[in-house]
């Protein structure tokens, strides 16, 4: 990390995001498997360097990309949960206000100067900071950011524009290695346009059902293929229903799971 001018550092210098048919492979090999538009999207948004922003019906996988990714990239990922009253010193930094007294405390008593109240020892990271901070890289999910207020966005504009974060008492910092930024949303409100900018933007789709019966397979590989067919027709004939929630993935899954454990652990059939 440095501190300078306002100059948006290059995209993460990582092979595999630069690959897009081996990053399928590799996500597949962890259970995730992504669509064409979903690679293509991490494909860009690595090589470009720019915030992936995901949105889509709750449980397509929105959450879980970050996940993987982090695994198959072998970074650490740092997780920011939005929700409504989410200001920027619960994501970016706070001051240790307890550790500045004792500290001015010491000092007055050893007789020796204060010094400098505000600096990096007496600084608390935060999701934002941290990614910023890391040495590698890391994956940064800032999840369901529909849920934070609109006012929070602009808090996020600066970091989304140029990777960097601007402290008053000790200047601009701003990321050596940019982190792979996903965004998750589940339109409960609309995004301000200045955030949709800074993005690269992917709406993540209902799988179709040849692809749902996969994903169920690489989940819960104990679930015979009849069983599987069954559930994922069940599954597909509940979403076209007037539902406020239609099931996911993460849904279809958990019922796999569910059938699979009651058929006993060798795979018996869905009745």
């Amino acid at each position: 990390m440095s501190c300078g001018p306002a100059v948006r550092p290059e995209g993460p210098a990582d092979a595999l995001l630069s690959d897009q048919d081996e990053l399928g492979r590799r996500l597949g090999a962890e259970g995730y498997l992504a669509g064409e538009g979903l690679l293509t999207a991490v494909h860009l948004a690595g090589v470009l360097g720019l915030p992936l922003l995901l949105e889509g019906e709750p449980g397509v996988g929105k959450t879980e990309i970050a996940n993987v990714l982090a695994r198959v990239l072998g970074r650490e990922l740092i997780r920011l949960q939005c929700y409504e009253g989410l200001d920027a010193s619960q994501a970016l930094y706070e001051w240790d206000y307890p550790k500045q007294l004792l500290s001015l405390r010491a000092a007055e008593v050893e007789g020796r100067e204060v010094g400098r109240l505000y600096r990096e020892e007496f600084l608390l990271q935060r999701p934002l900071l941290r990614a910023l901070r890391a040495a590698s890289g890391a994956v940064l999910l800032i999840d369901e950011i529909d849920r934070a207020d609109s006012e929070f966005e602009a808090f996020l504009l600066e970091f989304l524009g140029d990777f960097q974060i601007t402290i008053p008492e000790l200047g601009t910092m701003r990321a050596a290695s940019v982190p792979f930024v996903v965004l998750t949303s589940n339109r409960t409100r609309e995004l301000h346009d200045a955030l949709k900018r800074r993005c690269l933007y992917h709406w993540i789709p209902f799988p179709d059902a040849d692809r749902e019966r996969a994903i169920i397979r690489a989940q819960e590989p104990g679930l015979d293929e009849r069983s599987a067919a069954r559930l994922v027709d069940a599954v597909h004939r509940i979403r076209a229903l007037a539902l406020l929630k239609r099931p996911g993935i993460a849904e279809s899954t958990s019922w796999a799971r569910g059938v699979r454990t009651l058929a006993g652990e060798g795979g018996g059939e869905l009745a």
